[in-house]
């Protein structure tokens, strides 16, 4: 883990396939979680009921269903550093106010939780 990647500012890179689908500027961090300003592009709009899902698992403490969204999500997306690298591992919540925060790792890990 590196700081360049937590600089304010820096816009990290969501991904379906070869088609970038949101921008994540960083608006701070408060570790583990980075926190972001999202910016949404064509192909978005497919996965925002699946993040509104696992936002409402989350609040409702259904932690069986908000796994099934991570997995959903993990499965179908990928995220780059802002230097383009694609990150090994991420566990992200993407907000209905348009705000981001998400936790990452640069190794893979076989835990699945909030």
């Amino acid at each position: 883990m590196t700081n360049a990647n937590l600089t304010t500012g820096g816009i990290w890179r969501l991904h379906n396939g070869d088609q970038e689908i949101a921008r994540l500027t960083v608006t701070g961090a408060d570790m583990p979680w980075t926190h972001a300003e999202v910016e949404t592009l064509p192909g978005f709009e497919e996965f925002r009921p699946l993040f509104s899902e696992q936002e409402r698992a989350v609040d409702e403490e259904d932690w069986e269903r908000a796994d099934a969204c991570y997995i959903q999500i993990r499965s179908a997306l990928t995220l780059t550093f802002p230097d383009g690298r694609p990150v090994t591992e991420f566990m992200l919540h993407i907000h209905d106010d348009g705000t981001a925060g998400w936790r990452w790792h640069d190794e893979p890990s076989d835990a699945v939780g909030p």
